[in-house]
């Protein structure tokens, strides 16, 4: 074009489930740009899921040695080269970034704008900060797709300490001997669980009463107190300050909320190690990519705005994944780019359907979760019945030496509400479940009608299904407290994280 703006039918900003989209763009003869300003892959691939549960699976194994007195077996570990399991998990992720480099690079369709992409105009887009800074590029069609980073909590001295987010921790080649961390989402217990595996202590200062505030309320009571066995946990604390000092950190902390908002008679704590890991959450890019230059709206913590079908409020912009802020996880941004490929590229529009959306946390007990919990449905004032049934009560949980328990909130018609897992393998126990809410017909029969393996695992989920339910209001007491606020970051960034 003549003011030095290639030209193309679309355009994605961010290089992970966005990529899905372009591909699909490319496939039916669209010219395609992609603006990514680092590995290609996105938050997933390269900062994300992908390197942790590598690194979590090794935590695993350890473990499973560690615990083998307890089955009758002496084994004791001689070694472990740490170093070498954090270089061939990065070295991998890098291969795989590599690979989609290359293949966009042989790629006649794709165009890769190498880069931050900023817009300047309605679809207009141009790269800053990158090899290829100073590229315009303007397409029919744009999607953002830019996700999230690491959010830093508002806390005094925190810019004058080396700390971690967990793109460094990912890649800490010696584990610290106390690592400190601030939050207590997904994130901060993933990594807890993965250093104080390998040999750290680890001190946890959440905000919330319980870790894992995205869980129901009593899976996060059960899952923190197991954490209290193995770390320093301190729930319902707020850090203020943070210091560091011949290479020890100190964070001091204070009961949240603060004392004038309820009478509290804890004392502020401080604690001390040599790492802080900041893992409080995540805030939208969008501010990154000056969307005030185009009709895109974002909301008050910073996320895009978009309608059921994944539109912007700007005219042939659309977004997708954790900047939408639907539900910060990759599963979730990959089922949203297939949303959008049949709103391009169909004869009609449709809503994204979030039925049955389940999250999981790789930590040590697993969690996971889909559908409604206790609280939400208690505070809407609805009636519910539950059943909890215990690992241990099952033949193989018996023979596994494990504890945890699946809860089912169901309506009184049998309607499936909410299934709720700690616990070993909880992340594929809890598939079940989303496959009776979304493809069966969303009822205890589900479960009930079909047969289990005996003695697999998975007898935990029919029991839990089955037997007597206990019946509750909407004014009962008992259950979650449902936590739902957005002050510009997200507390579960789980993977997409």
């Amino acid at each position: 074009m003549a003011d030095g703006t290639a030209e193309f039918d679309f355009l994605v900003i961010g290089s992970g489930s966005g990529l899905d989209v372009a591909n699909a763009a490319a496939n039916r003869g669209r010219s395609v740009a992609v603006v990514e300003k680092g590995p290609l892959g996105g938050t997933c691939l390269n900062r994300g899921c992908i390197p942790s549960k590598q690194l979590l699976y090794h935590a695993e194994v350890m473990e499973t040695v560690e615990r083998a007195d307890e089955f009758g077996i002496r084994a004791d570990v001689t070694d472990v080269d740490f170093a070498g399991i954090v270089r061939e998990v990065t070295r991998d992720v890098s291969e795989s970034a590599e690979s989609i480099r290359n293949g966009l690079d042989a790629s006649d369709q794709h165009t890769l704008l190498d880069g931050e992409g900023r817009f300047v105009d309605d679809r207009t887009i141009e790269v800053v900060d990158g090899p290829d800074a100073g590229e315009r590029a303007r397409a029919d069609t744009v999607l953002v797709a830019a996700g999230t980073r690491p959010w830093i909590p508002p806390i005094d001295g925190v810019e004058d300490v080396d700390y971690l987010t967990s793109t460094e921790a990912l890649q800490l080649e010696t584990p610290p001997e106390h690592l400190l961390v601030v939050g207590g989402g997904y994130i901060a217990a993933e990594l807890a669980h993965f250093f104080g595996t390998f040999g750290s202590d680890v001190s946890i200062v959440g905000r919330r009463p319980h870790l894992l505030p995205q869980a129901d309320r009593e899976v996060a009571a059960a899952f923190t107190e197991r954490y209290a066995d193995r770390f320093d946990v301190y729930a319902g604390y707020e850090a203020v300050t943070a210091s560091e000092s011949d290479g020890a950190v100190t964070v001091e902390a204070r009961p949240y909320p603060p004392a004038w908002a309820a009478p509290d008679e804890r004392e502020p704590v401080s604690v001390t190690g040599d790492a802080l890991l900041v893992a409080a959450g995540r805030q939208p890019n969008a501010d990154l990519l000056h969307p005030e230059a185009t009709g895109v709206e974002t909301d008050a913590a910073g996320f895009v705005e978009t309608d059921e079908y994944l539109r912007t409020t700007a005219d042939g912009i659309w977004a997708l994944g954790d900047i939408v802020g639907e539900h910060l996880l990759k599963h979730n941004a990959n089922h949203e780019a297939r949303a959008v490929v049949r709103n391009l590229f169909g004869d009609e529009l449709e809503p994204v359907d979030y039925t049955a959306m389940p999250f999981a946390v790789f930590g040590s007990p697993e969690v996971a979760g889909v559908g409604a919990r206790e609280g939400e449905l208690r505070d809407a004032g609805l009636e519910y019945a539950t059943r909890t049934y215990r690992y241990e009560d099952t033949a193989r949980g018996k023979a596994m030496k494990v504890e945890g328990f699946v809860k089912v909130l169901i309506d009184p018609d049998g309607t499936i509400r909410g299934c709720h897992i700690v616990g070993p393998e909880a992340s594929n126990l809890i598939e079940e479940v989303v496959v009776a809410m979304k493809a069966g017909t969303g009822t205890v029969w589900d479960i009930r009608e079909s047969v289990h393996v005996h003695p697999a695992l998975s007898e935990v989920v029919d029991r839990a299904f089955a037997g007597q339910f206990s019946h509750r209001g909407g004014t009962d007491d008992h259950g979650g407290q449902h936590h739902h606020s957005h002050d510009g970051h997200h507390e579960h960034d789980h993977d997409h994280e």
